[in-house]
């Protein structure tokens, strides 16, 4: 399977924020900001894999700095690495200042893990990133840590439960 620049599957996304969007003061909900994520993140997925990709975990997710009424915001995601049947992806979410000059703000960062599906939702095989910059390959070699620590409290938890028996809910 050939290797997929991470320049070729890169998506970005622009939301104006509205009212509907914001809690009482005037601020984005967390929850709608996830999902602009979410969407964004799907988008370099989808691209990578030429192929359905849903989200199996976002992980890291901060926020940095609110996102208010009337805001540009600006979300770019790239695939940081590809792995057997899933990708991580890299996002990150920005406030444009239009009416000053357009500078940008980062008010959030997330991670998320897609994996890569068929049209009967059996996983399948996903192309290897090729990277361009030195920037992507420091992005793909955090990626690998970042699975290697998800791997470990996926582990860590399903002893916990073991442990606990039936009687442990969440």
């Amino acid at each position: 399977m050939t290797a997929r620049p991470v320049s070729a599957s890169q998506s970005e996304r622009s939301e104006i924020v509205f009212p509907g969007d914001a809690n009482a003061l005037g601020n984005l909900f967390g929850g709608r900001l996830m999902q602009f994520i979410d969407l964004v993140g799907a988008t370099a997925a989808f691209r990578h894999a030429n192929a359905i990709a849903v989200t199996a975990s976002m992980d890291h997710l901060d926020f940095v700095a609110p996102v208010k009424v009337g805001d540009l915001l600006i979300l770019k995601a790239s695939v940081n690495r590809a792995f057997h049947t899933s990708m991580e992806v890299g996002v990150r979410a920005m406030v444009e200042d239009v009416l000053h000059g357009g500078g940008l703000r980062h008010v959030s960062s997330a991670y998320l893990t897609y994996v890569a599906l068929d049209m009967q939702g059996n996983r399948i095989p996903v192309r290897p990133v090729l990277l361009e910059t030195e920037h992507q390959r420091r992005r793909f070699e955090d990626a690998g840590r970042r699975r290697a620590m998800r791997s470990d409290e996926t582990l860590r938890k399903r002893e916990l439960r073991a442990m606990l028996g039936a009687d442990w809910h969440v």
